[in-house]
């Protein structure tokens, strides 16, 4: 049966320890509802993904308070990332950055629920709130919808009311220079093409 948290203290608190010990949970966004692992647990991506019912050649964002979370998580950041951090976080842009051998994707969502989970669990591995492929999830009602048939593989919904939907973040790529733009969304390319050279 997936718990229903509220958006508390103590719901915040009780959503981090499931995070930390592994569960997948249900959350608020600045978008959409988001579902998703504590970063600190890769070996959960799985549970993830089977829940999702989604490809696994799918590559899962990061979600994080900061620019300097994506580095201490090992993430390549110059100025050009630390620039659009600075104008665009939180909120709508995505930043593709180096980070080892491969890359990962990171945004700093602009919700408060959203950020106060992640200053209680860290960073999150997260998603949309929704089966692959199927319509996005605005509230925890939805939520728990969506997924009613896993129950027992999702985990807790923290409730945080419903959020507004909107169009995908815009979603920048600087593991390459210039940076180039992957995908168009709420920022525009001229508001890009102000803070960094884009391809």
């Amino acid at each position: 049966m997936t718990d229903r948290l509220p958006s508390t203290p103590e719901g915040l608190a009780r959503a981090a320890e499931l995070l930390r010990d592994g569960a997948v949970i249900a959350f608020p966004t600045d978008t959409v509802y988001g579902v998703g692992v504590a970063a600190s647990r890769p070996d959960r991506l799985d549970a993830l993904f089977a829940l999702k019912r989604r490809p696994p050649d799918r590559r899962i964002p990061m979600l994080v308070a900061g620019i300097e979370q994506a580095a201490d998580l090992g993430a390549t950041v110059d100025d050009r990332a630390r620039a659009l951090a600075d104008r665009f976080w939180p909120g709508a842009l995505t930043i593709v950055l180096p980070s080892g051998a491969e890359t990962q994707a990171f945004r700093a969502p602009d919700h408060a629920v959203a950020l106060d989970l992640i200053g209680a669990a860290g960073p999150l591995l997260a998603t949309s709130a929704n089966i692959s492929d199927q319509p996005d999830t605005l509230g925890a009602d939805e939520v728990l919808i969506a997924f009613a048939t896993q129950q027992d593989e999702l985990i807790a919904v923290l409730d945080g009311g419903p959020v507004a939907g909107g169009v995908a973040s815009t979603v920048i790529d600087l593991s390459v220079t210039p940076a180039r733009v992957l995908r168009e969304g709420p920022i525009g390319r001229a508001q890009l093409e102000a803070v960094v050279e884009v391809d």
